[in-house]
């Protein structure tokens, strides 16, 4: 299994930066989205119904605006302010995105409480499968 890489990214919607490593021991699912996307725009709300409902003591659910692919400045942080809760961050450019070796919006990446990547899905994944992998894990 691959090692997810750690990165360090400020919040949209909060203040301060998130670092991977303080969550580490969680299943953590990260999901790449860009404002412009109509896949994004069908499954942010799905995952904001998630994070509504989930254990957040076992589970870390985070959402990563990928600027170096929005097509204006302030696009992400505007759909944040009017569809999500959950903890929102912005890349730099795209270089988490493409450390995590995304191919579109929007990926979903679950990683495992080793730290290890246990799960891409991309934009054509059913949201079923995503949650049924997250079961999996948190048994």
């Amino acid at each position: 299994m691959e090692k997810a890489p750690l990165f360090q990214l400020p919040y949209i919607n909060n203040s301060g930066v998130y670092d991977l490593k303080d969550d580490l021991g969680k299943v953590i699912v990260l999901t790449f989205w860009v404002s412009w996307c109509p896949d994004c725009s069908r499954d942010l709300p799905r995952k904001e119904q998630l994070y509504r409902s989930m254990d957040s003591d076992k589970i870390r659910l985070l959402t990563i605006n990928v600027a170096g692919r929005e097509r204006e400045g302030d696009a992400g942080k505007a759909f944040t302010e009017k569809f999500l809760t959950q903890p929102t961050l912005v890349d730099d450019g795209r270089s988490t995105y493409d450390q995590y070796q995304c191919s579109g919006v929007p990926t979903t990446v679950i990683i495992d409480q080793n730290g290890n990547i246990s799960a891409k899905f991309g934009d054509q994944a059913e949201f079923l499968e995503i949650v049924e992998k997250i079961g999996e894990l948190v048994k």
